[in-house]
């Protein structure tokens, strides 16, 4: 099991803090606390939420070829990346589907790749037999270093009240700083999984993991910020419309691969210039890359390359969609939901970019889908949820990540 002593550690204390644990790759994890999920997915969206992010896979590659090595088992380009930066990438298969996200970070002790802990000893074992050959140190840093996450709207505010030498990153997303919070030294990235226009991960040592745990959770109490369990980082990016390896990407609910343009992410994940150089998989996405542009210029034509297509859905009628329920319009199976759950959402009042939120919440059920490329946007599909038929609307987005400091939902009625 990955499991580090720093997690034995904080058990108890979960336990003790009203927290319902769960086993999750290996890790004992939170899966919500006291307050349940529903309200600390409302805490994070108009305060902000403390996340113990720790069970992802953390690996460091340095050496003369780790620039060449990571170009080559990654599909965005390291070469771009300044020191200081990161950026969201994707570890792919020869035929275009994704082994796994991940984000890249350039440190000036080297690049740090943070994986999906579920899939950390099979990225592991990939990259170690790409690295054959080359000049490339791999490290698996995971049991020595520890993340946490602070996100929300009151998640700078915060980082100022504990940091007690340098600075955060620039309020622009991706960027690193070096700083010092309770006598430990921690990398702060403008990075995180929830779709707040405000967040932050830090990496840190792991033994001082739970000392600065504590001290944020005490400071962040009169800011309104919370710990969060698994359950609403779930419900926060499926709205936010991020995509969950082993939902959006990997396999469908059919059992074939999803391919990585399917996704919305690709688009930033993907560098396909002819600088770039050969890659894994590099043939199969610029076809993939080639029948994207044509659907955004339509009419849309079938692709082999790129069958299907992840969409939100809004469900208009009573239930819940759920992975591998599928997907209808006219008369005809389109697809499968890959993600679905309720969330809630706080009522705003106001215009924008000025509407803040009230006191008053709703909730409402959304979903994503790999449904056929052809289906329109606002299209409306029906969900089969155990034989019953559940109306739903294709749109855009569930909400909007642009206008800082809320994320601000989308309500289709």
């Amino acid at each position: 099991l990955r499991q580090s002593t720093r997690k034995c550690q904080r058990f108890a204390k979960d336990v003790e803090g009203g927290a319902r644990l769960t086993g999750f790759a290996g890790w004992s994890m939170p899966l919500h606390y006291s307050s349940g999920i529903l309200q600390e997915h409302l805490s994070v969206r108009k305060f902000g939420g403390l996340f113990d992010i720790s069970h992802m896979g953390r690996f460091r590659v340095t050496g003369p070829d780790a620039v060449l090595f990571l170009r080559s088992v990654l599909t965005n380009d390291a070469a771009r990346l300044e020191l200081w930066q990161a950026h969201y990438t994707i570890l792919p298969r020869e035929d275009g589907s994704a082994l796994d996200d991940a984000y890249l970070f350039r440190f000036p002790d080297g690049y740090w790749l943070v994986v999906n802990a579920a899939n950390a000893e099979q990225d592991w074992h990939h990259l170690q037999e790409y690295a054959q050959g080359l000049s490339v140190l791999l490290e698996d840093m995971t049991g020595t270093t520890g993340m946490l996450a602070v996100q929300g709207p009151q998640s700078e505010e915060l980082l100022k009240k504990v940091l007690t030498e340098g600075t955060l990153p620039p309020p622009v997303r991706n960027t690193v700083s070096q700083a010092r919070l309770e006598d430990t030294d921690v990398r702060i990235s403008r990075t995180g999984y929830t779709g707040e226009p405000v967040g932050f991960e830090l990496f840190l040592p792991t033994e001082d993991t739970v000392r600065v745990w504590e001290r944020l959770v005490e400071a962040g109490e009169s800011l309104g910020i919370q710990p969060v369990g698994l359950g609403a980082r779930d419900t926060l990016r499926l709205e936010a419309g991020l995509t969950l390896f082993g939902h959006e990407l990997g396999l469908a609910p059919d059992g074939t691969p999803i391919p990585i343009f399917a996704a919305p992410s690709a688009s930033v994940a993907v560098h396909l210039t002819p600088d770039r150089g050969d890659f894994i998989g590099r043939v199969a996405l610029e076809a993939q890359a080639a029948a994207y542009q044509s659907y955004r210029q339509g009419p849309i034509q079938h692709s082999e390359s790129l069958p299907r297509l992840v969409r939100p859905l809004a469900i208009l009628g009573p239930g819940i969609a759920r992975q591998g329920d599928e997907v209808y319009w006219n008369g005809q199976r389109v697809g499968w939901v890959t993600s679905g759950t309720v969330v809630p959402y706080w009522v705003f009042t106001g215009q924008e970019p000025d509407a803040i939120p009230t006191e008053e919440t709703g909730r409402r059920a959304i979903a994503l889908a790999y449904i056929n490329a052809d289906v329109p946007r606002e299209a409306a599909v029906e969900i089969n949820v155990r034989g019953r038929l559940l109306p739903a609307r294709v749109v855009r987005r569930h909400g909007r990540s642009d206008l800082p400091p809320y994320f601000r939902p989308i309500i289709v009625q």
